[in-house]
């Protein structure tokens, strides 16, 4: 089997990267996901704190984008104080979301009328310093804005999730245009676990991440979010090497 650990120079080269791009910035610490096949791929052990992060579903998911937000809760669900979540459309189920370990209690909800209003409602809850996480689901991310929203996390160390969803799968050609954020995920719904009796198992998801900033891009089949917003490798492939199948190492973005 081909060894695919990153050779000690491109680790070195990635440090140096990290150290250039991190000057006159606040440093905060990670999220890990607490898997070590995704968290070795992300610098720093695991999801920025004090950065924009952008999500999206995947396959015809890319409309409804339930796979992607569920994601985006349970990661929101790790941290600690209040999430801000602003949206267009008011189709967000809460109690998918709390089964994905999010407490409706911790979320203030903000319903604007449109992608410009949802991102001064997110930039304005980056900068402002008293919430763990902001949700803003966005259609279209500028450059320009995406700027704003990751110097406004970096200056207050709260986390910025950017889930991207559009009215037409056409549209999600605009998930590839380039943005400020530190990571850029996409996660598509798998088949459930099997269980040994007719039923419906733990949801799974094939979780992409896109781009990293001074990391790897990888794929990862995982479960999806228990009710501790935590994801899991699938014990069949916890138990054994990963191969090309389970994770498809690509060149960084």
């Amino acid at each position: 089997m081909t060894d695919m650990r990153p050779r000690p120079a491109v680790e070195k080269l990635r440090a140096e990267i990290a150290r250039l791009e991190s000057q006159g910035r606040r440093v905060h610490a990670a999220l890990p996901f607490g898997i070590d096949k995704v968290d070795s791929r992300l610098p720093g052990g695991g999801l920025a704190r004090g950065a924009l992060h952008e999500i999206a579903g995947g396959g015809s998911a890319v409309v409804h984008g339930s796979a992607a937000a569920l994601f985006a809760a349970g990661v929101v669900a790790r941290l600690d104080g209040w999430v801000l979540w602003c949206l267009t459309r008011p189709d967000l189920f809460a109690p998918a979301t709390y089964q994905a370990g999010l407490d409706p209690d911790r979320v203030i909800y903000v319903e604007a009328g449109d992608d410009t209003s949802v991102l001064a409602c997110c930039e304005e809850g980056l900068r402002h310093g008293g919430l763990a996480g902001v949700v803003a689901e966005v259609a279209s991310l500028p450059m320009t804005v995406s700027r704003r929203l990751q110097l406004a996390a970096e200056q207050t160390g709260t986390m910025g999730l950017a889930l991207r969803r559009w009215r037409r799968p056409a549209d999600a050609s605009d998930f590839g245009q380039p943005t400020a954020a530190q990571t850029r995920w996409r996660v598509t719904a798998l088949p459930s676990e099997q269980l040994p009796v007719p039923g419906v198992g733990r949801a799974r998801w094939l979780v992409e991440l896109i781009r990293a900033r001074a990391g790897e891009s990888a794929d990862f089949t995982l479960e999806a979010c228990d009710d501790q917003g935590r994801l899991a490798l699938p014990a069949e492939l916890a138990e054994r090497s990963a191969g090309p199948q389970v994770e498809r190492i690509r060149a960084s973005a």
